[in-house]
């Protein structure tokens, strides 16, 4: 299979690495560049050098509406952005996708297969081809204005408090601004299942349940009445 050459812009650098990573990681693409400032990615691009870039959309030399301009077309652009209110804008511009900070895999993945149907329709592989080992075992989370890396198989649940979310992880408790719905697509599943409208509980982790209760180490996690039916199908369903 003849890869998509890759080009990845971003000036937080640990947001660039995650992106860089994954590029790595998936089979059907080749990273040919990566830079911390966009004007030093233009010639490449201009050149007919590469056939995707990853852009963070807020870049201090020249945004990522300005890139596109720039371009004409020479490559697709998928956005990358902290940001909700940008992903309109880009639609409107012709982005072929855009990625919300912090990226998961998974997401990372698809839209990397809509820009391998896009530019090579006869490569495009289904859902089903993606290899397991590729997804990763760690995510990236913002706080305190950086991006921190936490190990899956650290965590033991996540509680959704009232602007902001707390991972409690074997070691310490990291806070966030993500929301629920977003740490829920976040943390692969069935490995991470949401119980209750403010848990999301590691079944690594798990020591017991309890009726209406889980046990994890101390902890004692509520099992809310929406979820309490499949979360008991889906623990039968792995006895």
């Amino acid at each position: 299979m003849q890869k998509l050459r890759c080009i990845a812009i971003d000036d937080e650098l640990l947001a660039l690495d995650v992106i860089t990573d994954y590029i790595h990681k998936t089979p059907f693409l080749e990273l040919v560049y990566s830079t911390s400032q966009v004007l030093d990615a233009l010639p490449l691009v201009e050149s007919g050098g590469a056939d995707l870039v990853f852009l963070d959309i807020q870049m201090p030399q020249l945004n990522g509406l300005q890139f596109m301009k720039i371009i004409h077309g020479k490559a697709l652009v998928i956005f990358t952005t902290a940001y909700p209110q940008y992903a309109l804008d880009g639609y409107e511009h012709d982005v072929l996708d855009y990625l919300l900070k912090p990226v998961a895999y998974e997401r990372f993945y698809k839209a990397a297969q809509k820009a391998l149907s896009a530019i090579r329709p006869s490569q495009a592989l289904t859902p089903y081809e993606k290899p397991a080992a590729e997804l990763p075992n760690f995510i990236f989370v913002k706080t305190d204005n950086k991006m921190v890396k936490v190990q899956l198989s650290e965590i033991l649940f996540v509680e959704g408090l009232k602007d902001y979310i707390a991972i409690q992880t074997t070691a310490e408790k990291i806070i966030t601004l993500q929301n629920m719905k977003r740490m829920e697509k976040i943390l692969p599943a069935p490995r991470f299942v949401r119980v209750h409208k403010s848990y999301i509980v590691s079944l690594e982790k798990t020591d017991t349940i309890e009726r209406n209760r889980i046990f994890i180490g101390d902890h004692v996690i509520p099992i809310g009445d929406t979820y309490r039916e499949p979360f008991f199908q889906l623990i039968e369903g792995r006895e």
